[in-house]
């Protein structure tokens, strides 16, 4: 049961004391407070203090405690189960069910039968219960590979491709598009620099970072020279990030980023396949940075203050 926090009924008062607005402790932990709100009510993973008007306020206890829920659930156990093994001290066994295998089952098998109300639904309980980065990273690029592993050789492969990457677009599209409304200042601005239409990495690296609160302008086609300075000159972007993965001409990226006066991350598979060579290009372009995958162009857009 919530508590009321008995003295001073201003949250101005609570916050001087140290007490933390969801909003807050949303941005620390990466777990949004639609979800802080739902592990709340569903299971009474996390309680918080709660001010005469209702605010919800957080202590560091709080925090490190979200913490210790966030490493049960990237170890595969599932939301339900996490406050037990809090409260017993209890270690994982091999019977607790991993989660996220069986929905990433329950995905593949929608995927197969073109089920676009399955997927959703899935998806949408998985982000009703965990931060964007968690279902990025055990969900979502986990399917990835199943898909590419599946679809090798396999009649059907590019209609399932075509019909997950379409859903993948239109519904993180949507996500970014409502997000966008609602916020301010400049945007990061991503760009697919494959020639693989609907690239699944560019649309996660762009959801990923519009849930971090940052305003995005995604453009899905590759921009030739002159006309990517071009679009960095009108939009005034924080930072742009070409994502690929496919090998890419160096020279000819090394002129597309010429006329670029903001930070700049290339991100996907290219960064494996020219490695040696982008270390190179690094010490020429001090500004470029480099990611192998969504979930890393996220830590490393947060370490260099993009987001």
């Amino acid at each position: 049961m919530e508590t009321a926090l008995e003295t001073g009924d201003d949250i101005v008062q609570a916050l001087e004391q140290g007490w933390l607005p969801i909003r807050e402790v949303a941005r620390q932990t990466g777990v949004n407070a639609v979800t802080l709100r739902a592990w709340e009510r569903r299971y009474g993973l996390i309680v918080p203090q709660r001010t005469p008007k209702g605010h919800r306020l957080f202590s560091a206890e709080h925090v490190q405690h979200i913490r210790t829920v966030l490493s049960w659930i990237n170890r595969g156990v599932p939301v339900s189960q996490v406050k037990k093994l809090i409260d017993t001290t209890h270690t994982i066994d091999n019977d607790v069910p991993n989660e996220w295998c069986s929905q990433r089952q329950n995905l593949l098998h929608a995927i197969s039968e073109l089920a676009e109300r399955r997927v959703d639904a899935v998806f949408n309980q998985a982000m009703a219960l965990y931060p964007p980065r968690t279902v990025c990273e055990q969900l979502l690029l986990p399917l990835l590979q199943d898909l590419e592993q599946h679809w090798q050789g396999q009649f059907g492969a590019q209609m399932e491709r075509v019909f997950f990457h379409s859903w993948l677009r239109s519904k993180f599209g949507a996500r970014i598009y409502h997000n966008n409304r609602q916020l301010n200042g400049k945007p990061l601005l991503l760009i697919n620099h494959s020639d693989l239409p609907l690239e699944p990495g560019l649309w996660l690296s762009a959801w990923l970072a519009s849930s971090a609160d940052c305003p995005v302008e995604v453009f899905d086609w590759p921009l030739p020279i002159g006309e990517l300075a071009l679009a960095v000159e009108q939009l005034h972007p924080r930072a742009v990030l070409l994502y690929s993965s496919k090998a890419l001409n160096l020279s000819a990226l090394a002129k597309l980023l010429g006329g670029v006066n903001c930070p700049t991350l290339l991100a996907g598979p290219t960064v494996c396949i020219h490695q040696a060579e982008l270390s190179l290009l690094t010490h020429d372009i001090p500004e470029l940075l480099l990611a192998e995958d969504p979930l890393s162009a996220h830590q490393v857009m947060i370490q260099h203050g993009i987001l």
